[in-house]
């Protein structure tokens, strides 16, 4: 879950904060020639327009994005997520575009004595092997979940991406659709993040962050959701439900939301929903109890939601 690399290149590695690449390098996963990288400002820090939205340089650290009482106030979602992943020191060192863009978790990939599909090989040895805390929605050849928590908290914050080649990207644009399981990411060969935009919030919105890991303490994810939505008069008038650990990229849970859309906050209409969060699922062996973590996070954020809701009333 900590950045290594804007991006892999033809010609060499983009080297940033290196948190992961280092322990690639040192496994041998990763050879060949390094980029080194440093910030300028265009491509650091959290600059806002006078509407209230928010552009965040992708060299800006976790922990910048953290601690920063204003980000946390528009965008809880962003802040929570980035206070949970990882350990202390590493959120000091990794940046935002490192963690968008980091490798592969999985124990294949991370051998260096395998050959899978992100390493050139002809298939994803997880799918027949160990796949403990692999997909539980299978959306193409390579099992593995995507590792970056701060991808999934922007997929329901809806942001956009740009790069030095391109911008307005969508997370769907910048991670691809799954399909492609030889890549950790859509961009370009060369191509380096630069900025992350986010919308204005909207009046009246509340956002929360949760996950369910094996340990107390720096595990990554087995489920994680980042849940946005506003209630008015009693009933949900907007709901963005994202989430990570799950699938080869981030998912929103459209068929939870669509549930959700002008019914009451209530207890019943909350567990509709999160039946709903697992629609298009299809869990491998050993993946069927992510299920069971998907819809209990979903009820529990929502009814969260729903009970911050009531108190502001």
């Amino acid at each position: 879950m900590t950045p290594s690399a804007m991006t892999a290149t033809q010609a060499g590695e983009f080297r940033a904060a290196g948190t992961d690449l280092s322990e690639r390098r040192r496994s041998g996963v990763s050879t060949g020639p390094l980029i080194d990288i440093s910030a300028t400002p265009d491509t650091i820090g959290m600059h806002w327009d006078t509407e209230g939205s928010l552009r965040i340089g992708a060299f800006t650290t976790i922990a910048a994005i953290a601690a920063d009482a204003r980000l946390a106030a528009a965008y809880p979602g962003i802040a929570t997520s980035a206070q949970g992943l990882a350990t202390p020191q590493i959120r000091h060192l990794a940046t935002l575009g490192g963690n968008l863009a980091q490798r592969s978790r999985c124990w294949y990939f991370r051998n260096p004595h395998i050959a899978c599909l992100k390493k050139g090989g002809s298939d994803c040895p997880a799918r027949s092997g160990n796949h403990l805390y692999h997909v539980a929605f299978d959306l193409g050849p390579c099992v593995a979940p995507h590792p970056s928590t701060m991808a999934a908290a922007l997929l329901a914050y809806e942001a956009k991406v740009t790069t030095d080649c391109r911008s307005s990207l969508t997370i769907g644009d910048l991670l691809g659709d799954g399909s492609n399981g030889s890549a950790d990411n859509a961009l370009q060969p060369g191509e380096m993040i630069k900025s992350i935009e986010l919308p204005v919030p909207l009046q009246g919105e509340h956002a929360l962050y949760k996950r369910a890991i094996s340990r107390t303490h720096a595990e990554w994810p087995l489920v994680e959701i980042c849940a946005r939505a506003v209630i008015k008069d009693g009933a949900f008038q907007f709901v963005r439900l994202a989430a990570g650990g799950i699938a080869s990229v981030p998912l929103r849970l459209v068929a939870a939301e669509a549930a959700l859309q002008g019914k009451p906050a209530n207890v019943a209409a909350i567990a509709v929903a999160a039946e709903r969060a697992t629609s298009g699922a299809k869990p491998l062996p050993m993946t069927g109890y992510k299920l069971d973590l998907l819809k209990g996070l979903v009820q529990d954020l929502l009814e969260r939601l729903a009970g911050n809701q009531a108190t502001d009333s």
